[in-house]
């Protein structure tokens, strides 16, 4: 077992999911949609608001996908992923802070914060992934990756559940209304990103690359070359390949049972009481459950615990088909926090296994381009399966094909033998 130890500099290196999820938990899951359309957008028709929203999401979403990999690569270049994680991870916190001075009305200014807020979280985790390789030897990646997404749950919940008890009783912490208990959440969450970004800062080293004195406008041009390369060795690499390919279509189902979950809540009339209780179930199952899977990762190949996990989205697929009260739909929280720190920490210590540990930067900008990409097919076979079924609910079934295709890929991948200590 001595392949679990945690030491600071892994410690110091996991908080950083503990740091972030914290905006993507608070603020995107939780808070801004809702905040966005009753407050910011006045009396906006829904479908408006909705559109807007779609907008500043697919945008930043795009800029992330294009920019990443150029990113990962400049960061290899210049020796410089803790550098490049902490600048996105301030403007990150400044914007989200900036949320809290927005006025009711003004929702131009709270799309363009929240958008580069995104942006920036969403950046800042392509260099912290990519450190992953130079913290710890390659058989403890699996442990590792899983502990910062376990903590990451745990983040996310305990200062989501602080901010909901806010919400709903402001006046127990002095706050003079649930709109300024909304706001001083903003502030929490940039407060707490910054502080248990200090761990990491202090205690990780700066890997040890060769370094280019090209100037960044140089890189760039290089990173598009380097890209081309990288897609290129990919595809020769037969078992990366693989990986890949099964990554994209089994991330995709994922993400859309993710994003399309408080949509089946709604359908079934929930309040958003009910939908706040189930993000909450959500993350302290996902807590446990993808720390769990990390230490069976030390036993076991991470690549069966992968289908495992599939396995059990693919139940929670079928059972959000049938859904009919909201109890049903609490237990589906509950299978889908099982499952879903499973799959992204030991995809990302899989894919970290398969990859060049001196070119992490620029493999995992690919990697994060992956994930932006995802949640298209998803979408897409909703939108034709309704059209074709005309049942909102059943339409969810047509996600098993994106289950189903990434785990038979994910079969022709080959690992390396555990060896359990």
């Amino acid at each position: 077992m001595s392949n679990l130890r945690v030491d600071k500099k892994i410690m110091s290196w996991a908080l950083y999911d503990f740091a972030n999820s914290v905006f993507f938990t608070t603020v995107m899951a939780g808070f801004f949609p809702v905040f966005f359309k009753k407050y910011w957008s006045g009396e906006i028709a829904a479908t408006v608001t909705t559109e807007r929203l779609g907008w500043v999401l697919s945008l930043s979403g795009f800029l992330l996908a294009v920019l990443s990999p150029t990113l990962g690569v400049i960061s290899d270049k210049r020796r410089s992923k803790k550098k490049f994680l902490f600048i996105t991870m301030i403007l990150g916190v400044i914007a989200t802070c900036g949320l809290y001075f927005v006025g009711q009305g003004d929702w131009q200014p709270a799309a363009i914060l929240y958008g580069f807020a995104l942006f920036m979280c969403s950046a800042s985790c392509v260099f912290y992934d990519s450190l992953l390789p130079s913290i710890t030897t390659e058989d403890r990646y699996d442990f590792v990756s899983s502990l910062g997404y376990s903590l990451g749950y745990l983040g996310g919940g305990i200062l989501f559940l602080l901010n909901v008890i806010m919400y709903l009783k402001p006046s127990l912490f002095g706050i003079s209304s649930d709109i300024q208990a909304v706001k001083i959440s903003f502030l929490s969450v940039g407060l707490w990103w910054f502080i248990f970004t200090l761990p990491l800062m202090r205690n990780v080293p700066e890997p040890e690359t060769e370094i280019s004195d090209r100037h960044i406008g140089h890189l760039t041009v290089d990173t598009l070359k380097e890209l081309k390369g990288t897609i290129a060795d990919i595809f020769k690499n037969k078992n990366l390949f693989y990986f890949v390919l099964a990554y994209w279509f089994y991330i995709d189902g994922v993400f859309t049972v993710m994003s399309m979950a408080v949509d089946f809540g709604m359908s079934l009339g929930l309040e958003s009481s009910d939908l706040i209780k189930a993000l909450l179930i959500t993350q302290f199952v996902g807590f446990p459950a993808a720390y769990i899977f990390g230490l069976f990762a030390s036993r076991w190949s991470n690549k069966n615990l992968i289908l495992v996990c599939l396995g059990v989205y693919a139940l929670a697929i079928i059972g959000a088909s049938q859904m009919k009260t909201e109890t049903d739909f609490f237990i589906l929280a509950c299978v889908i926090g099982l499952a879903q720190g499973g799959v992204q920490a030991l995809s990302r210590s899989l894919f970290a296994q398969l990859s060049p540990p001196e070119k992490s930067g620029e493999y995992f900008g690919f990697f994060n381009l992956l994930g932006k990409f995802a949640s298209v097919l998803g979408p897409a076979l909703i939108a034709i399966f309704a059209q074709t079924t005309g049942d909102s609910r059943k339409t969810i079934l047509s996600l098993l094909i994106l289950i189903a295709a990434g785990s038979l890929l994910l079969l022709k991948v080959k690992t390396k033998k555990r060896i359990s200590s």
